[in-house]
């Protein structure tokens, strides 16, 4: 009997190895409601509705799902910015007056022809300009704005890309597209509309977009809040009489916005870029670009790849005035946005040809940085046997 109960009253790990888990146990408990909690409160928190003490403060958050830190709110930074990658800004810092002043020259030789233009490198702030804030007839370069704003409705929730829009009569557009050939009542999804719209310029998918935007008067209102004030819609597309105008600056600005982040989220931001690179049409940015740079001349955008250029370019056409703007991604990373307008006599060639000679005049400047030579890797040395 003694045996018995002196065995039992020796010491082991029993005690302290369940008294380890108990505490482990609660620790655990007690994280996760804390945890809970401050999930619960967190919107309060962030509003200044709850204070929390010194030691319990949530951290600053500046991933792209979460409010800018105020270093980003200072810089202007787009949350997709957080990471530390570099977008470029929509801002002038010095002018290239050897181009600037070299548009002068070509726009001199073509008096009677109204021109506005500019260029923007985004990463360094070097531009041109003539004329930039002249406002004149867009024609189908503003279906680039256009397109801001749809997908401006995309990151409301108050549209969806497959969202079908209904063909209706006062919306029926004549000139390039396939759209108005269809029978009234036919359903297109949104995202074919807006493809369409940029690749081959389709005027009753642009008519669609401004209607379901809300009209024109709703439309021009955003674009007077993205800042692109001389840039109104006046009628329904093809507005071959040109009352429908922008600018080069505002053509210009409203691709920056897109690409420097400043506008739409990175989803909305992919697809604007996406569907500009459909756009068909590119003797005019693309093509002049290519002259310029020389070499072997062939299809405009093929032959910029293999330079290790890109351009994702909407141009307008209605015979008295002819437009192009377009993202230009350089050999090196950089990028830099140009448009390009001019109005003239119905149908003059030189009204093209102005702009691709301006296109073209840019080239010097859009070359990529040169590589720095690096050392060579010296090959290891095996080390000797013993």
């Amino acid at each position: 009997m003694s045996s018995s109960r002196s065995k039992r009253n020796q010491p082991g790990w029993g005690k302290p190895v369940r008294l380890m888990l108990r505490l482990m146990l609660m620790g655990i408990g007690l994280g996760v409601i804390t945890g809970s909690a401050l999930k619960m409160l967190a919107p309060q928190i962030e509003q200044g509705q709850i204070n929390l003490p010194a030691w319990l403060k949530l951290p600053e958050r500046d991933s792209i799902t979460t409010k800018l830190t105020p270093s980003a709110v200072k810089n202007q930074q787009h949350p997709t910015q957080a990471w530390g990658t570099q977008l470029g800004r929509f801002e002038t810092k010095k002018e290239v007056t050897t181009l600037s002043g070299r548009w002068r020259q070509l726009a001199a030789q073509q008096n009677d022809l109204k021109v506005s233009a500019f260029m923007l490198v985004l990463d360094d702030g070097r531009y041109a300009e003539l004329n930039p804030d002249t406002a004149l007839p867009a024609a189908s370069s503003i279906k680039t704005p256009i397109l801001l704003t749809t997908l401006e409705l995309l990151d409301s929730g108050s549209l969806r890309w497959n969202e079908p829009l209904t063909l209706t009569k006062p919306v029926v557009g004549g000139g390039a597209g396939w759209m108005a050939t269809k029978p009234l009542g036919t359903r297109f999804p949104t995202h074919e509309v807006a493809t369409e719209m940029i690749r081959i310029s389709d005027n009753t998918a642009t008519n669609l977009l401004i209607e379901r935007a809300g009209g024109k008067k709703v439309i021009n209102t955003r674009f007077n809040a993205l800042g692109l004030s001389a840039t109104e819609v006046n009628n329904w597309l093809p507005d071959l009489q040109g009352t429908n105008t922008s600018s080069a600056r505002d053509l210009a600005r409203a691709i920056a916005l897109v690409d420097t982040g400043k506008a739409l989220s990175t989803r909305s931001r992919d697809l604007f870029r996406e569907v500009m690179g459909t756009s068909v049409t590119n003797r005019l940015l693309p093509g002049g670009l290519l002259k310029g740079l020389g070499g072997e001349q062939g299809r405009p955008d093929d032959s910029l790849m293999i330079k290790g250029y890109r351009v994702y370019n909407k141009t307008g056409d209605i015979g008295i005035a002819y437009a192009d703007a377009g993202l230009i991604e350089l050999p090196d990373g950089s990028r830099a946005v140009a448009a390009f307008m001019v109005q003239g006599p119905f149908n003059d060639p030189r009204s093209t040809e102005l702009i691709r000679n301006m296109a073209a005049a840019m080239a010097p400047v859009l070359k990529p940085k040169p590589v720095p030579l690096r050392a060579p890797v010296q090959p290891a040395t095996a080390a000797p046997s013993p």
